[in-house]
């Protein structure tokens, strides 16, 4: 399930289709922060409990087009679960529109906060590499223009526990435009 957000907390799950992924994640209005993904990583570690709006970087990141997606994976697993690829198609069909050829996009991989620091950290940002890798592979989105980082349980849900399953999640934040196709 999808939801197109302007800011990266989810108040309510909405059916994912590709026009309304086209549509969430199509309306950059501004020109996207030059990103660095391990300064991302390292700022949502090392933030505390602050909202994802509240570091420097990733607040930045937080007024582009996004939304976030329901991607189930295997317990304990960077292994996606067949019903998730329905999801991932359309995101991929969505990528491949038009309207979204020209962008770049960062995959946020979350988790909740059930296993140690450490551990959520690592499989947060193996899950949004095997999502970055799908989406290549299976779907044939140009790797290029995807980004990876997982930020493991450092950027929960505004206003819920960390441990709360809600917190395991995927984003797709729209980073503007780098190269136009020709």
């Amino acid at each position: 399930m999808a939801l197109p957000m302007a800011v990266p907390e989810p108040a309510f799950a909405q059916e994912v289709s590709q026009e309304r992924i086209v549509k969430g994640l199509g309306k950059l209005t501004a020109a996207a922060p030059a990103i660095d993904i391990e300064i991302l990583r390292q700022e949502a570690v090392n933030g505390g409990d602050k909202p994802m709006s509240a570091l420097p970087n990733w607040g930045r990141l937080a007024k582009l087009p996004q939304m976030v997606v329901e991607i189930n994976f295997e317990n304990d697993s960077v292994a996606i679960q067949p019903t998730s690829y329905r999801t991932l198609g359309m995101i991929a069909d969505a990528l491949h529109h038009p309207n979204l050829w020209d962008y770049n996009f960062l995959v946020v991989g979350n988790a909740s906060a059930t296993g140690s620091d450490a551990h959520n950290l690592d499989l947060s940002g193996r899950r949004a590499d095997a999502i970055k890798e799908v989406l290549a592979t299976t779907f044939a989105v140009n790797p290029s223009r995807l980004y990876a980082v997982g930020v493991g349980e450092h950027l929960p849900i505004e206003g819920s526990k960390k441990d709360a399953s809600v917190n395991r999640r995927v984003q797709l934040i729209n980073l503007g435009v780098f190269k136009r196709r020709s």
